[in-house]
């Protein structure tokens, strides 16, 4: 089937939050698409309201447990037993339930920074430490890898209980290979420290590329990890507040599963399930694989339009993810200040990288998933902004 990533639709009058700030503000920031879902998953969404009856709804049926199984074993060769699953409403609170359950106040959650910034506050709103290992960047090849000495000394570390991990990395965009999950999951396992992988981008990576889940790297891995999984940023159905979790491991899963029901998180609506079936069966493949590659072709564009027209800043390279991390060291020394220029000089929306820890603080992030000519738009408008800003 052909699918048109090309179509604007307006999405004034929906309550987006990405389009929070009316029309006139181009909004490239927060991790939402502006496409419709896979037809699939858009007619059994309407077909489930068609009944009219929308009262509390059973998530894990047999159909929503072979959906995983089956697109985990398919797409990333990674063979799930039925047990492990566990129903929750989102990635973000199954983090937050993991670490009020895991870990006790005062207590070391360790991150790798720069990453997605609400691991911060799943941290420090429940009263633990986010405990930074700042990946190296190297500004010769705009790319990022793990600081082994500094990761490992702060595993050490007796307070440090848990790990929250990013696979692949946001916003970096890094496909982290198996011999590092092999290494990590060994140092992590030697310090008694659990690690939450966070791995809701994993099916947006370009075109014939894969990414590892962390877990099925080792029999180390699975005993000591919960995994966080989703349909909701691929198929941009967040909204309707469905994930779920891997847990290999009995008494981990026990845990969490106590957790996120105490947490009331346990539970979704009547069109959680319906829709992650539909996004992992039918014609789901087909459209995702079809968007990677209106997505890639996105960045690339990006990558260009930058290169030949705004050389002061420089894109960070990545497989995965449909988020640009850009490098804005010669432009400014502050990225807040930076967003709130373009905002009110050129009306364009990014995300000020100084929320992201580490070395974010002079990188912005941009959301490519959009149609080609907001792209070009938007590119137009940071440009204009950059010199400007530079006059």
């Amino acid at each position: 089937m052909n699918y048109d990533f090309d179509k604007v639709i307006d999405r004034s009058g929906t309550g987006s939050y990405k389009w929070k700030n009316g029309d006139a503000m181009l909004p490239m920031w927060v991790a939402d698409m502006d496409f419709e879902t896979c037809p699939s998953v858009k007619k059994a969404i309407m077909d489930r309201a068609a009944h009219g009856i929308y009262g509390y709804t059973v998530d894990t049926t047999e159909a929503w447990y072979q959906a995983y199984m089956s697109w985990w074993k398919e797409r990333h060769a990674f063979e799930i037993e039925k047990d492990w699953l566990v129903f929750v409403t989102g990635v973000v609170p199954a983090i937050s339930s993991a670490v009020r359950k895991l870990t006790t106040p005062g207590e070391n959650v360790l991150i790798q920074t720069p990453v997605y910034p609400i691991f911060f506050n799943s941290i420090l709103n429940n009263g633990r430490k986010a405990l930074e290992s700042q990946l190296v960047y190297d500004p010769d090849t705009a790319s990022y890898s793990i600081d082994w000495e500094d990761l490992e000394a702060k595993l050490t570390d007796p307070q440090t209980s848990l790990m929250v991990f990013c696979n692949p990395q946001n916003p970096s965009g890094n496909i982290w290979d198996r011999e590092t999950l092999i290494r990590l999951g060994q140092l992590c396992y030697e310090n008694h420290v659990t690690v939450v992988s966070d791995e809701i981008h994993c099916d947006l990576v370009s075109p014939g590329c894969g990414y590892i889940p962390f877990a099925s790297v080792s029999d180390i891995n699975r005993k000591i990890s919960v995994t966080c999984v989703a349909p909701t940023k691929a198929f941009n159905i967040a909204g309707l507040h469905t994930a779920a979790i891997i847990v290999p491991d009995e008494n981990l899963r026990h845990k969490m599963w106590r957790g996120i029901n105490t947490d009331e998180v346990g539970e979704g609506n009547c069109f959680s399930a319906i829709a992650a079936v539909s996004a992992f069966t039918e014609e789901g493949g087909e459209w995702l694989d079809a968007l990677r590659k209106y997505l890639w072709e996105n960045r690339k564009f990006a990558e260009e339009y930058i290169r030949e027209n705004i050389p002061q800043i420089r894109t960070v390279p990545s497989d995965a993810t449909y988020l640009m991390w850009v490098d804005c060291t010669a432009v400014t020394s502050d990225s807040d200040e930076f967003v709130d220029y373009l905002e009110k000089e050129v009306q364009l929306m990014l995300n000020a990288g100084s929320g992201f820890g580490g070395n974010g603080k002079t990188f912005v992030r941009i959301n490519l998933a959009c149609p080609r000519r907001r792209i070009e738009e938007g590119l137009r408008r940071l440009e204009k902004g950059v010199k400007s800003l530079r006059d």
